[in-house]
């Protein structure tokens, strides 16, 4: 499994670099992301960026689509097992392991929704906010990762609690 996502990723990004090479760069060069974004890219072309669009798209919907369908396609498989369990508790066990697996896929894919949805919609908000929501993009995923992994342990959980129950007094 960790190599055809490994393909996949090499084979669906490894052209965009070429894409972007063959473009004329007519605007100024400033990019309204803090890394190299490829609709941020053609922005700055003044030549046909079709190609580049539809490769985009593609890119995009074969992606982000199918990751979408695999993970939903895979809740439904849980949840179907889940329930057939017999134990109220087991079942309760089972479905608090797969919140903190729905936390951690939300992590990562809310921040990529906002900043695609700022990216294609928002031409009128300040540069700022295309800079912000690429940074939280960018390092948002990373750092709550290990949080909502982490709060499944107890110890973990304990002290966090007792953290907020000090702050509070």
């Amino acid at each position: 499994m960790g190599l055809g996502v490994t393909a996949r990723s090499f084979i669906t990004l490894l052209p965009l670099p070429f894409l972007i090479k063959r473009l004329p760069i007519c605007i100024s060069n400033v990019l309204s992301h803090s890394y190299c974004l490829h609709p941020d890219m053609m922005k700055l072309a003044c030549a046909d960026i079709t190609i580049n669009s539809i490769y985009g798209l593609f890119v995009l919907v074969s992606t982000f689509g199918m990751d979408l369908f695999f993970i939903f396609l895979s809740y439904v498989l849980i949840l179907h097992s889940v329930m057939a369990i017999a134990s109220h508790e087991e079942r309760l066990k089972a479905l608090n392991t797969c919140v903190s697996h729905i936390l951690a896929v939300l992590a990562f894919y809310v921040p990529m929704i906002g900043v695609s949805t700022v990216h294609r919609f928002g031409k009128h908000v300040p540069r700022y906010i295309h800079v912000l929501m690429s940074n939280v993009y960018l390092f948002v995923p990373p750092v709550l990762n290990p949080l909502i992994y982490s709060t499944k342990t107890k110890e973990i959980r304990r002290a966090i609690v007792r953290m907020f129950h000090h702050i509070k007094v």
